[in-house]
């Protein structure tokens, strides 16, 4: 998914996708210790996709505050 479509997610839509993604991500670790992952690099991926919808998430955050705070 591209940052610019997180973006248009709301911070409930955005909790469920990193719970979807982490639970993506056990079970790929699950199969990697039991020697049926095919693709290795879909850990990356999960972890790197996790990051992004937590930065969006800190963003809306912080845009939260600014208008609260003026």
């Amino acid at each position: 998914m591209k940052i610019n479509e997180l973006r248009d997610l709301t911070v409930d839509e955005l909790n469920a996708k990193v719970k979807e993604c982490r639970a993506k991500l056990f079970d790929i670790r699950f199969k990697l210790a039991t020697h049926q992952v095919e693709n290795t690099a879909e850990i990356a991926f999960l972890r790197h996709t996790i990051a992004q919808i937590k930065t969006v998430i800190r963003e809306k955050e912080l845009a939260e505050e600014i208008v609260s705070t003026n």
